[in-house]
């Protein structure tokens, strides 16, 4: 199976850009990695058993260049996750959107703060709605391991959040 780039990119942009984005923390790197992961599935062939396989190849990709950014001695400097939070607002009235503001900016400084490994994981299952096993699958670890990662970053960001 192989859609569109096109296609995918309208569907899945945000996704994969905020996964790279929980890697690197830097608005421009996440952009590349993301635009990087796009390029990738467009120059490749393979093919893919359904839709959800995509989602998830697409996914991994992004977190294996995002990586790959945030090694590389070309870092450029991060930038708040305001502008990010603040495109994917509801509607409502401009008190509930600021205090919703808030409190996403003050999980999501907290989620950011998390060892790579526990970020990665809270991220996926939480904000991509992936069950624990295609998490296990795309980081090749255990599906226990991937419950203990969500386990102990619930438990950070608690710490986390209950210290503000």
């Amino acid at each position: 199976m192989r859609l569109e780039t096109e296609e995918l990119m309208k569907e899945y942009w945000q996704s994969v850009y905020a996964a790279a984005y929980v890697v690197c923390r830097n608005r421009m790197d996440a952009e590349d990695a993301a635009q990087d992961t796009f390029v990738r599935y467009y120059m490749q062939s393979k093919q893919f058993e359904s839709k959800e396989h995509i989602k998830a190849w697409l996914l991994r990709t992004a977190i294996n260049r995002a990586r790959d950014l945030t090694r590389s001695v070309f870092r450029k400097n991060e930038m708040p996750l305001e502008e990010y939070m603040s495109s994917r607002e509801d509607a409502g009235s401009a008190d509930e959107r600021l205090i919703r503001i808030e409190e996403k900016q003050r999980l999501t400084a907290a989620l950011m703060e998390l060892p790579e490994k526990y970020r990665i994981a809270v991220h996926l299952f939480y904000y991509e709605d992936c069950p624990c096993g295609r998490i296990a699958k795309m980081l090749h670890i255990s599906e226990a391991n991937v419950r203990k990662r969500l386990s102990r970053g619930r438990d950070m960001l608690k710490e986390k959040l209950m210290e503000e």
